[in-house]
């Protein structure tokens, strides 16, 4: 039965690669990039790299780390910067090709996790395994975040310490 429940949010994690890539986009620009991660040897070297980068970023990356070991697929979602060329309004102080990325991300992950809520399947957005993949060179993008997968009786994202 763990197999096919493996197999099942392996399939979840399909639908949500397929809304994060298809999700509105500022300006109408793909720049989202995803990544399924399921092979147990690309998880535990995930969280070895997060609990690895627990001493720079913080506890919170091994608190990450275990949830990641516990979970039995990631979805890594991220963005490529697009240059556009845009000249910023004199008064803005970000850089305007930056902020439409981000939010293109941003939506791209709303809508990713928003497949897996629907289909009962546990997830949590986390900034350390999109760190943890990019040091590790797991996706080519210019920001990335993770979505840990997981349907357990209790939901493992949940009363973490």
């Amino acid at each position: 039965m763990a197999e096919e429940i493996r197999d099942m949010i392996f399939y979840v994690a399909k639908l949500m690669t397929i809304s994060a890539i298809t999700a509105p986009k500022a300006r109408g620009i793909g720049n989202i990039v995803v990544k399924i991660l399921s092979e147990k040897k690309d998880l535990e070297a995930l969280a070895s790299k997060m609990k690895e980068l627990s001493k720079i970023y913080g506890d919170y990356f091994v608190r990450d780390a275990n949830n990641v070991m516990e979970s039995d697929v990631v979805v890594l979602i991220g963005c490529k910067i697009a240059k556009t060329g845009l000249v910023k309004p004199e008064k803005w102080s970000l850089d305007v090709d930056i902020v439409m990325s981000l939010i293109n991300l941003g939506i791209a992950l709303g809508s990713a996790v928003k497949i897996a809520s629907m289909l009962n399947v546990d997830n949590r957005i986390m900034f350390s395994v999109g760190v943890a993949a990019q040091e590790l060179g797991l996706i080519d993008a210019d920001y990335v975040f993770g979505v840990p997968l997981s349907a357990k009786p209790k939901n493992i994202y949940f009363d973490r310490m």
